[in-house]
C-alpha cells in the first residue's frame, strides 16, 4: 500500500491511499477524518499547531516492511513514543527480535506484530507481548538459561492473542 499525506488547513495528515486520490476532510473539534468514496479511511487527533505532520504508524507498515531500516529513526516512531503509544515492552521485544534475527529481519518481525494492532487493538497487542515476555522470562530464570527467549515471543504472542480473543492474523497477498 502506498501512503500519502493530505493537507488540511495548515497540517499534513497521513492517509492510506496513493498520491493524487481526492479525499474529503471533515474537521471536528478534536479529530480530523479523511473520507474516500463514502467511507472513513483515516481518523487522526486534530493538530492545532501550524505545519505539523500527524502520521499514523499503521498507514506505513507495508512501506516499512520493504525498508525496515527506516523504522528506527522515523518520525512515526518518535510521535508514537511522545504520545505514550509505544510502551517499553515494544522496545524490549524489538531488541530481542533483532538479536535473534538480525537488524532487518528482526525489524520485519516487529512490523508483523504491529500489523496485528488494527485487528485486535493496541491494548491487546501490548498485553499479549507483555504476558508472553513475563512467562518466557520466568521460565528462563527458573531453568537458569540465558535471558534471550528462543522464539522472542512473537509466535507465542500471536498464538496467545488468537486463543484469547479469537483473532486470526491475516496477511496481505500481493
Amino acid at each position: 500500500m502506498v501512503v500519502s499525506c493530505v493537507k488540511v488547513l495548515t497540517n499534513a495528515y497521513s492517509a492510506p491511499l496513493p498520491a493524487g486520490i481526492q479525499v474529503q476532510a471533515k474537521v471536528y473539534a478534536a479529530t480530523v477524518e479523511l473520507w474516500h468514496e463514502g467511507r472513513c479511511i483515516a481518523r487522526h487527533e486534530r493538530g492545532y499547531g501550524r505545519q505539523q505532520q500527524i502520521l499514523e504508524l499503521e498507514h506505513y507498515l507495508d512501506v516499512l516492511h520493504r525498508k525496515p531500516g527506516a523504522m528506527a529513526g522515523s518520525k512515526l516512531l518518535e510521535q508514537r513514543r511522545q504520545s505514550g503509544q509505544w510502551p517499553e515492552s515494544f522496545d524490549r521485544i524489538w531488541q530481542a527480535l533483532m538479536g535473534r534475527h538480525g537488524k532487518q529481519n528482526g525489524t520485519r518481525e516487529m512490523i508483523e506484530l504491529l500489523k496485528l494492532a488494527p485487528q485486535c487493538g493496541q491494548a491487546r497487542l501490548q498485553e499479549a507481548i507483555e504476558a508472553d515476555w513475563r512467562d518466557t522470562a520466568t521460565t528462563l530464570r527458573r531453568s537458569g538459561a540465558c535471558c534471550m527467549p528462543t522464539n522472542c515471543g512473537i509466535r507465542a504472542a500471536k498464538r496467545w492473542m488468537s486463543a484469547r480473543w479469537s483473532v486470526t492474523p491475516v496477511r496481505c497477498r500481493r
